[in-house]
């Protein structure tokens, strides 16, 4: 049971990050949208607001993770697919509301700690994007910085749906960037 009233209160967090951001999730916020009783807080992380944080953008970097298992061996075009398919169905549920909870973190945090812990479920997301893209067939040394382009564009495209309320600056990168892979796949140049 204790268990399961932290993890909610980490799943709860991991949503209001994405639909809120970092200084709008609060304490008070989490309790009311998880229904947690307050002395939950203190027992689960009794070192406070970052230490909720933290395990909320572990919570959502293992979401994208898991989300991806299951294509090792698939060709390149699939893992791409899938990537901007869980990005699509983050904005379509949520009517353009949500975006990625770790780049929450990361734009508006001023802890140093709590930046090392995004960058470090990013740099996790680019490698594991790497390697999937090195076994469905992209050259190894094409993989690891298309996988960052990949992160990168994916996270511009949600802001910019996010801001325009629509999919269609998400939908034109995930056409632009299925064009580039395209190229690499054929041995030329992407540019």
């Amino acid at each position: 049971m204790a268990g399961e009233v932290r993890d909610n209160m980490v799943r709860g967090a991991t949503a209001l990050l994405a639909r809120r951001g970092l200084h709008a999730t609060s304490f008070s916020e989490v309790l009311a949208a998880t229904g947690a009783p307050r002395g939950s807080l203190y027992h689960h992380f009794p070192g406070g607001k970052d230490q909720l944080v933290s395990a909320a953008v572990d919570h959502a970097g293992s979401l994208l993770v898991a989300a991806l298992e299951g294509l090792a061996g698939a060709p390149a075009e699939a893992v791409v697919a899938r990537f901007f398919a869980i990005w699509r169905s983050v904005l379509t549920h949520s009517q353009c509301g949500s975006g990625c909870a770790v780049l929450a973190v990361t734009v508006a945090t001023d802890s140093a700690e709590l930046l090392s812990h995004a960058t470090a479920v990013f740099r996790h997301w680019r490698e594991r994007l790497a390697d999937l893209l090195r076994q469905g067939g992209l050259p190894a040394d094409a993989a690891r910085p298309f996988a960052m382009l990949l992160i990168a564009s994916a996270e511009g495209a949600v802001v910019l749906s996010r801001a325009d309320q629509s999919l269609e600056p998400f939908e034109a990168v995930a056409s632009q960037l299925g064009e580039q892979l395209r190229v690499l796949l054929q041995g030329g140049q992407a540019g």
